[in-house]
């Protein structure tokens, strides 16, 4: 399945989610990609918006190839290959610190006059515009069962059957549209992929919360 763009994807998703139409779902990004679909979602669904914030440990040489990843409280989610690509406890920890400090510039970049809305007792809806890995999608889920959601669903258009098997044990539902087993990228399941930059994010949040 080749989707148009990420709205075109975003509007596949709601359909799919329609069940949650009256029960005001928050619907978290995880940016920056993501974050045009959750608008998209959550204005389907009359849900709330808002960003939870991961960032990826890339391996030692190839930052762009996900270990593991952290979320904002500073837990750390790594692969089972992680220690194959050369990565050492020193260095996990390294760049681990320096994520989590990326973490918290991008949360006073993004909210600056308000704390994130709390998912405690929400159906709380995950998204992300694909799946390679997986590892930031793991930290998102982790860190947000911690908040003790009523549901918590990752939804996603595409992802490879494997990842899509470890973020199942994850999550109370996963809905994704697409699963290809000849998987390099995400973006190869787009027509259209352009980046979606910070000033975007700040807008889009910006609007949401009046």
């Amino acid at each position: 399945m080749i989707f148009e763009n990420r709205v075109a994807a975003a509007r596949q998703l709601a359909a799919a989610l329609s069940e949650y139409r009256n029960q005001h779902p928050l619907v978290l990004a995880i940016p920056r990609g993501a974050v045009p679909m959750a608008k998209v979602i959550a204005d389907e669904l009359n849900g709330e918006l808002d960003v939870v914030l991961v960032h990826k440990v890339g391996a030692p040489g190839n930052p762009e190839f996900a270990i593991g990843a952290v979320d904002e409280s500073g837990w750390v989610y790594l692969a089972d290959y992680a220690h194959e690509t050369g990565a050492s406890e020193q260095y996990i920890k390294n760049e681990a610190s320096t994520q989590l400090a990326a973490i918290r510039r991008r949360r006073a970049q993004y909210t600056p006059i308000r704390q994130p809305i709390d998912p405690a007792g929400r159906v709380v809806i995950v998204t992300d515009d694909g799946l390679a890995t997986g590892s930031t999608m793991l930290a998102a889920l982790h860190a947000l069962r911690a908040r003790n959601p009523s549901e918590l669903i990752c939804a996603v258009p595409v992802a490879p059957p494997d990842t899509l098997e470890k973020v199942r044990s994850n999550a109370d539902r996963v809905v994704c549209l697409s699963t290809p087993i000849n998987f390099q990228a995400v973006a190869q399941f787009y027509m259209e992929f352009p980046q979606v930059t910070d000033e975007e994010v700040i807008a889009t949040l910006s609007a949401t919360s009046g």
